[in-house]
């Protein structure tokens, strides 16, 4: 697919200053040179033209917002001082892979004052003795070539660097998922030890009372009985007391 129709078919139904990503890899430049993307792409910040046979960058157009721009598998040899003019604040430059020989062809990268990591993998230049040391040496603004300091540590992955803002987020979602705070749980076993506390007082009360009314209801129930046995004894004794009569007056 040419590169032309990839460019329509990323859109998407999108307006292309809406754009901040594009990648057109494995497409087909005619005549080795950019088609299709043009100034309107105004809030383009990555843009990937992987292996798709570019030679030229001269119909680069401006995009003054781009910041990450790949280049791997083309057959480049020159003509980088176009970046500088079109893209001033490239800070990511991926050219691996390419017809870049001499440190000649690289010096027109120092006008990219942002430019942080430069990739010349599988290159020729990448043969030259003291490769390494020269080019941090013409391009004192980078930090990585090939992925690697000077003391050889390793870039950060913009991918990892996404996952270490996701770790984050969920360091945060774990703290709030861990509960309540220490000593939370000992407060709540001594309410609760406090409430059954309560509940044993509050039965023994009771039970002193039911004790009361106990006693109270046998002790009526005994001057009743008392009572009854003292009202059937003074009624034997008139019932005595009569006969006693009877036989005088007899």
């Amino acid at each position: 697919m040419e590169m032309k129709k990839r460019i329509n078919l990323e859109l998407r139904d999108r307006a292309p200053e809406e754009v901040t990503e594009l990648v057109l890899d494995n497409c087909l430049c005619v005549n080795g040179e950019i088609e299709g993307l043009n100034d309107t792409f105004k809030k383009l910040e990555f843009l990937s033209m992987a292996n798709v046979e570019l030679s030229s960058l001269a119909r680069l157009p401006s995009l003054n917002k781009l910041r990450k721009l790949e280049l791997s598998d083309n057959i480049i040899s020159g003509g980088l001082e176009v970046l500088a003019e079109k893209c001033p604040n490239l800070t990511y430059l991926n050219l691996s892979g390419n017809k870049i020989k001499d440190l000649s062809t690289v010096e027109a990268l120092q006008n990219l004052k942002n430019l942080k990591s430069l990739d010349l993998f599988n290159c020729e230049i990448t043969n030259l003795e003291d490769y390494r040391e020269s080019i941090f040496e013409l391009l004192q603004q980078i930090t990585y070539l090939d992925g690697f300091d000077q003391e050889d540590n390793e870039a950060p992955d913009s991918e990892e660097e996404d996952d270490e803002d996701g770790d984050e987020d969920d360091e945060e979602e774990e703290e709030d998922e861990a509960g309540p705070p220490e000593g939370y749980e000992e407060e709540e076993e001594e309410e609760e030890e406090d409430e059954e506390e309560d509940e044993d007082e509050a039965g023994s009360e009771l039970g002193e009372g039911e004790e009361e009314v106990g006693l109270s209801y046998l002790m009526k129930e005994e001057i009743q009985k008392k009572k009854v046995f003292e009202g059937k004894r003074g009624n034997e004794m008139l019932k005595m007391m009569e006969r006693k009569k009877m036989t005088r007056s007899f």
